[in-house]
């Protein structure tokens, strides 16, 4: 049987030409402590974003603050035009249902099969028929790699690897245009962590994703992105392909791209580059 995508209404308002996030002026607090103090952030269409910064920079607060889960204290925070902090609730659930999220722990429920937490969103924003739903779901699972089996299992019953991409299954279960990676790549081995780089690329380049990433692993960055945004002294102090960072001055990304390990990113993408041309 095929099925259909699932039908989402949408806004009325919405403008499809807008880029996906567009930040402007963020201030975020915690008490006293300003987190973010006039950050801004522009994502293109179609990009692999990737997202860095040293510990306590706020790159999880920057994701929380652009989903909804953190109020801006100050500036605009627009996804696909519209601007979050002012939308009603109807023009914020449509612009919910056009994004998706790994967070980096799963964030599964644990007492559902895989097949159960993938449907979840499917429940929540169509009327669809239920048979429908579980071959939507069925669909998802397979694209994210898992095997079919792996549908009636629970959290609990997966491997680390696993759970990301039953992660990934449910963020991809309304069909988003933006998805939102929290840590992907972490916890996991380095097969594990390039084959799961190798898959985000993929359903980017098929999909026509846009993705939004935080990450801390450097062969992410080298293997995957078109740009990295990188946060530090409470800003976005850098957007660029990570190439061209490698010669930025600013001593905090000079450390984090210059030091052993990024070096030996670097080189292993400069590498299998090497090799590429040398075969095509």
């Amino acid at each position: 049987m095929t099925v259909a995508p699932p039908t989402l209404e949408a806004s009325p308002e919405a403008d499809d030409e807008a880029r996906p996030i567009l930040i402007e002026g963020l201030v975020s607090r915690f008490g006293d402590a300003v987190i973010h103090d006039g950050l801004d952030l522009t994502v293109q269409r179609g990009e692999v974003l990737g997202v860095v910064g040293g510990s306590g920079s706020g790159k999880s607060v920057l994701l929380n603050s652009i989903i909804g889960l953190k109020a801006p204290d100050e500036g605009t925070v627009k996804l696909f035009g519209h601007d979050m902090r002012t939308a009603n609730r109807r023009r914020w659930t449509s612009v919910e249902r056009r994004w998706g999220v790994l967070f980096q722990q799963g964030a599964l429920f644990s007492n559902l099969t895989v097949r159960e937490n993938v449907a979840a969103p499917l429940f929540e924003h169509t009327k669809l028929p239920k048979r429908e739903i579980q071959e939507l779901a069925d669909l998802k699972i397979a694209l994210s790699g898992l095997p079919a089996r792996a549908a009636d299992l629970k959290p609990a019953e997966l491997s680390g690897g696993m759970r990301k991409r039953a992660g990934l299954a449910r963020a991809l279960a309304l069909d988003p245009e933006l998805l939102f990676l929290d840590e992907p790549t972490a916890g996991l081995d380095p097969i594990g962590a390039a084959a799961f780089d190798e898959l985000i690329k993929d359903l980017s380049d098929s999909l026509d994703l846009t993705v939004f990433m935080i990450t801390h692993d450097l062969d992410s960055l080298y293997a995957i992105t078109d740009r990295v945004a990188v946060i530090a002294d409470k800003k976005v102090v850098a957007l660029a392909p990570v190439q061209e960072l490698e010669h930025s001055d600013h001593p905090w990304i000079k450390e984090y791209f210059l030091g052993p390990r990024g070096r030996a990113a670097g080189g292993k993408t400069a590498s299998a580059q090497t090799t590429l041309t040398r075969t095509s």
